[in-house]
């Protein structure tokens, strides 16, 4: 009961609400917020895009509960499975719903930014995931939103760098999971409506747009005057290799090994991803804190 239950809400992809914290690391004012007492914000803001979220996938599989009995992954989920019923999912949606407006309460102006969230991805649960490229577009402003949320609570202005890599980046996985419904099924099953504006050509083609633009960003992110003087280092750029390896292993993964339905099961999976991520983190970590 208690596993069916942690599947039905996702918590596996609370993680991806960890972004909320990148503004605050990258403007080199992490230690900070522990003295600021702005950690506390945060971990309620934390809280609250995750019960969001948790609230958003029930609705979404309720929706799609007869087309997941079709996908050959997601009707393992806990309604397509029958383990729920839409009735009980949504009995247990109302009782996180009621936990997140105590939470939005104690965030303040903040949460805006999670009620605007909220507000996108139910428009994104009941239409525009069945809208090709806007589809997309929903998942990486809900990105958006997160990191946006995090820099407004600890006065931390996103750069326009960060907004284009985040938002890019978003877009990147967005497409792989998107390729990964194309080749998921063999006898021509529609899995989404949005499916039939895609192609596999396209989406290569999109994605690999999408990841190149993200890289050159992040590297001229790091060589930019206002960043080095800010975080008084010039040698950011040196991370840009770990960035460059993890995006073609990405690639690789999606491309070749047709593996990128969840961007958080590869990254949990995959020993190479991994040790990329955290060679970047450390050598990130190196030059602005230490």
């Amino acid at each position: 009961m208690i596993s069916q239950t942690l599947k039905l809400i996702r918590i596996h992809h609370w993680v991806k609400n960890i972004a909320i914290f990148l503004p605050v690391f990258f403007s080199g004012q992490f230690l900070e917020i522990f003295e600021n007492g702005n950690i506390y914000q945060l971990l309620i803001l934390f809280a609250a895009f995750c019960f969001a979220s948790s609230i958003i996938y029930i609705i979404n599989d309720s929706i799609d509960v007869e087309k997941d009995k079709l996908h050959p992954v997601k009707k393992y989920r806990p309604i397509a499975s029958g383990f729920f019923s839409k009735k009980q999912a949504l009995t247990i949606a109302i009782f996180l719903l009621i936990i997140l407006i105590i939470l939005l309460i104690f965030l303040g102006d903040s949460s805006w930014f999670v009620i605007a969230y909220f507000i996108l991805n139910i428009l994104y649960s009941f239409k525009l995931k069945n809208i090709a490229i806007v589809d997309v577009t929903s998942v990486s402003l809900g990105f958006l939103l997160r990191i946006l949320a995090g820099g407004f609570v600890v006065g931390v202005v996103v750069s326009q760098w960060m907004t284009i890599i985040v938002f890019l980046l978003s877009m990147s996985i967005a497409f792989a999971k998107r390729r990964d419904d194309l080749t998921v099924t063999t006898d021509g099953t529609v899995l989404r409506k949005s499916q039939s504006g895609y192609s596999l050509a396209f989406i290569d083609i999109a994605e690999s747009i999408c990841f190149s633009i993200t890289l050159i960003a992040y590297i001229m992110y790091s060589i930019s005057t206002e960043v080095i003087e800010r975080l008084g280092t010039d040698k950011l750029y040196t991370t840009s290799l770990f960035v460059f390896i993890g995006i073609m292993r990405y690639i690789q993964i999606s491309v070749v090994e047709n593996k990128s339905g969840s961007p958080i099961k590869i990254l949990a999976k995959d020993t190479f991803l991994q040790i990329v991520l955290v060679c970047w983190i450390l050598l990130f970590t190196y030059f602005i804190y230490l």
